[in-house]
C-alpha cells in the first residue's frame, strides 16, 4: 500500500508562494500529480510528473498557466508543487495522488493513492 504525505499548505497574501510537498512511501509508482476540488465535477487537475525520467504535465487552464511547478527528489520519494502569484480562487485543498501503471494523467479518477490533502488559504 502506498502512502502520501502532504504538507506545505497554509495562509499566504494574494501574490505569494507556498511550495506543498507530497512524500510517497510503502511501494513504487509511476506517476504522482496534484488536484484541487473543482465545483460540480470531479477533482480538478493541477500538474502531474512521472517518476522515471521526470517528465511534467500541467492544467491547460489560463489561470494556473506559468504560475505552478512540479518537481521531485528521488532521494526523498516527495513530489513538490511551487506554487508563485496566488489568487484568490486558488484556494481549495490541495491533494496528492500517485498511480502505478499506464493513465489518463488528468483524470482524477485513474489515480490509485490518494493524500489527506493540504488546505491553501488566499486572501486578498
Amino acid at each position: 500500500q502506498l502512502q502520501l504525505d502532504e504538507s506545505g499548505g497554509g495562509l499566504v497574501q494574494a501574490g505569494g508562494s507556498l511550495r506543498l510537498s507530497c512524500a510517497a512511501s510503502g511501494r513504487t509508482f509511476d506517476f504522482m500529480g496534484w488536484f484541487r476540488p473543482s465545483p460540480g465535477q470531479e477533482r480538478e487537475f493541477v500538474a502531474a510528473i512521472r517518476w522515471s525520467d521526470g517528465t511534467t504535465y500541467y492544467a491547460d487552464s489560463m489561470s494556473m498557466k506559468g504560475r505552478f511547478t512540479i518537481s521531485r527528489d528521488n532521494a526523498k520519494n516527495t513530489v513538490y508543487l511551487q506554487m508563485n502569484s496566488l489568487k484568490p480562487e486558488d484556494t481549495a485543498v490541495y491533494y496528492c495522488a500517485a498511480h502505478n501503471g499506464a493513465l489518463r494523467i488528468k483524470m482524477a479518477r485513474d489515480y490509485n493513492y490518494w493524500g489527506q490533502g493540504t488546505q491553501v488559504t488566499v486572501s486578498s
